[in-house]
């Protein structure tokens, strides 16, 4: 699978471009910050931490105390494939991530975004 390029990316190169994306549509890197929390478990210092450690997204997931069970809940296309069809557990983490960023993006609600309405 072409992906299996992204797994050995720092998270941290990425991290920057979520931020970037969120911003030229109105939100927050605070926003971006409790999306990831919301999908990893990690706490902001955990957060950073992984940041600061410029692990690979492998280990990012890796390392995620409490990846939230609603994450089931995500579904549509992203770089044009169906999210909730992706087979790799780490790919579909990942694609899991750019849908709720794009969501983000796209103006949609944090309440809908994080599914918990």
């Amino acid at each position: 699978m072409a992906g299996h390029k992204i797994y050995s990316m720092p998270f941290s190169s990425v991290y920057p471009h979520y931020i970037k994306k969120a911003e030229r549509k109105g939100r927050t890197k605070e926003e971006v910050d409790e999306i990831i929390r919301w999908l990893t478990g990690f706490t902001q210092e955990e957060l950073n931490a992984q940041l600061e450690a410029e692990n690979d997204f492998e280990t990012f997931f890796d390392a995620a105390p409490d990846m939230n069970p609603s994450r089931g809940l995500i579904k549509g296309v992203i770089c044009g494939v169906r999210v909730e069809e992706i087979e790799e557990p780490l790919m579909q983490e990942i694609r899991y991530m750019d849908k709720l960023i794009d969501e983000l993006a796209k103006g949609k609600k944090m309440e809908k975004i994080l599914r918990t309405r």
